[in-house]
């Protein structure tokens, strides 16, 4: 398998980043466009409205978990630990990541957007023991 396969997750995941930027341009643009609030409001997050508070939220989140994804992505090409489990595991990442982002931007359900964030998380953790794993070699 090329080990290079390993960057398409990445980036789908950057492009997830910039898709919740664009989104939170344009719902802040759309609140001082309709009066909803003034330019001023968006210096900090305490006075913005909620329809771009939470893409925000969305925003910072996408700078948490994610660390993770992207350094243990390039732990696994630096160490030609990709395969097809590491690949798809780093897929279904992504994949829980764009779920978790379109549930929080949307009718923000916290079960379904928990349960989004806790597949990402768990499936981040399988891929960091494998690693730790392919390290030992182990696997």
């Amino acid at each position: 398998m090329s080990q290079t396969a390993i960057f398409w997750p990445m980036l789908a995941q950057v492009l997830l980043v910039y898709i919740v930027y664009c989104v939170m341009g344009r719902r802040r643009y759309v609140a001082v466009k309709s009066g909803e609030a003034k330019v001023g409001v968006f210096k900090t997050r305490g006075n913005e409205p909620a329809t771009s508070a939470t893409v925000a939220a969305n925003l910072s989140n996408q700078y948490e978990l994610p660390v993770l994804f992207y350094v243990l992505c390039l732990a696994l090409h630096a160490t030609n630990g990709v395969n097809y489990l590491t690949l798809a595991l780093m897929w279904i990442f992504v994949v829980s990541r764009y779920v978790h982002a379109s549930v929080h931007l949307t009718s923000n359900r916290l079960f379904l957007r928990n349960r989004s964030f806790v597949t990402g998380f768990v499936v981040l953790a399988i891929g960091w023991i494998w690693l730790a794993l392919h390290l030992l070699g182990v696997v």
